[in-house]
């Protein structure tokens, strides 16, 4: 697939959880892939790089802390982040600034399930980053596809149908969108 012709894929299968004071966007997304190669895509530096919305200073696949820094262009903010889980390769969590990213991984007949649920303290932008990641998500499994087109973050996404994968979540998800 060329970069040029991508079109994101349709409306994933999400949720908003209460999670105490902080809210979570829980996001599935079934891959073709096993579980190993798909942990490979979450934690490997070289291959978060062409598909996540930050780059990473470390490997992801073991605890400890890391710098996770965000992309958008010429603009990057370095987030402190630290791996609290590393169970490969089924389980991955981390902290980045103040959200909490879990990666749930189960086999399937079909490859893999990935489950993530991303814990904010705002509610009223879970669409948005429900929005970024259905993008970054189609992202990772075109490379793991064998068939990469470049990471699409920041400001970019705009570019990709990010405002109305927004605008369908916020709908879905009942919550005003930006």
């Amino acid at each position: 697939m060329d970069r040029n012709s991508y079109v994101p894929s349709a409306i994933g299968d999400v949720e908003v959880a209460s999670d105490g004071d902080r809210w979570a966007l829980v996001f599935v997304k079934d891959l073709r892939h096993p579980p190993e190669r798909v942990w490979s895509a979450l934690t490997d530096p070289a291959e978060l790089d062409q598909w996540a919305p930050f780059r990473a200073n470390r490997g992801l696949g073991s605890t400890g802390e890391a710098t996770l820094t965000m992309v958008d262009g010429a603009t990057e903010v370095p987030l402190a982040a630290i791996v609290t889980l590393a169970e490969e390769p089924a389980l991955l969590e981390y902290t980045w600034g103040d959200d909490t990213l879990r990666w749930s991984l189960t086999p399937t007949d079909f490859g893999t399930r990935l489950t993530l649920r991303h814990s904010t303290e705002q509610r009223p932008i879970v669409p948005m980053v429900a929005a970024g990641w259905h993008i970054c998500l189609d992202v990772m499994a075109l490379l793991i596809d064998g068939e990469p087109i470049g990471v699409i973050r920041g400001n970019e996404a705009r570019d990709f149908g990010w405002q109305g994968l927004n605008d369908a979540y916020a709908k879905m998800l009942n919550i005003d969108g930006d």
